[in-house]
């Protein structure tokens, strides 16, 4: 993708979000429905990007993880292996209308990756990168649920290239803008720091139920 054609689908979903495009006002605020509003369900699984899809083999992969926090670590693929597996399926939605359900991932958890690096008291954010340069921001409590993780693997094979891979993060509380793909490094922050999406027009955390699309 020429920066070009890039800067035109930045430019078109900031659009979007200054007209509130796909809104339907009608949040599910209970969470009452598996679908939340607006969305459509699909059985594939669709490729969005910012036209850069990172090719990080397995064995030069790493994650660094520091900020605010006791035990900064770097990870590589193999370190990740060896740490205690975790398994979830979850269902998940696209701002862009899709929603795909029973996902089933396989990885790390973010409760176990907290109990390794000890955020310090005064940590409330996480701020998330890519290697892509692609960044996004969640609350630390967000990230702390117990159905988030760190993925290699989806419904049984390993996350692909276009998808993230060889490692994404899953939130399935939030639209996936908030999952990054091919995480390089996870920040904890004292402060909020707005990522790509967020200063561009889209809302600071992302709520599908209630159709937080847009800021």
């Amino acid at each position: 993708m020429t920066d070009s054609f890039k800067d035109k689908l930045v430019a078109t979903k900031q659009a979007w979000a200054r007209a509130g495009r796909l809104l339907t006002g009608k949040a599910d605020v209970d969470h009452e429905m598996r679908l939340p509003p607006g969305q459509r369900l699909v059985t594939n699984w669709p490729v969005l990007d910012l036209g850069i899809q990172p090719d990080v083999p397995r064995e030069e992969w790493q994650l660094s993880v520091d900020g605010a926090v006791v035990n900064p670590v770097t990870w590589d693929f193999a370190t990740l292996m060896q740490q205690p597996p975790f398994e979830d399926v979850s269902d998940i939605h696209c701002v862009t209308q899709w929603s795909r359900y029973d996902n089933r991932w396989t990885g790390v958890s973010t409760q176990h990756l907290l109990s390794v690096v000890q955020p310090l008291p005064n940590a409330a954010h996480v701020i998330l990168h890519s290697y892509d340069g692609y960044v996004t921001n969640v609350r630390l409590d967000h990230f702390a649920e117990d159905d988030c993780l760190l993925a290699h693997s989806h419904d049984g094979a390993p996350i692909s290239r276009e998808h993230g891979g060889p490692v994404r993060l899953v939130i399935p509380r939030y639209y996936l803008w908030k999952s990054p793909k091919w995480l390089k490094r996870i920040e904890f922050s004292a402060t909020d720091k707005p990522g790509f999406w967020e200063t561009r027009g889209y809302h600071n955390e992302g709520d599908p139920w209630t159709e937080q699309r847009y800021g």
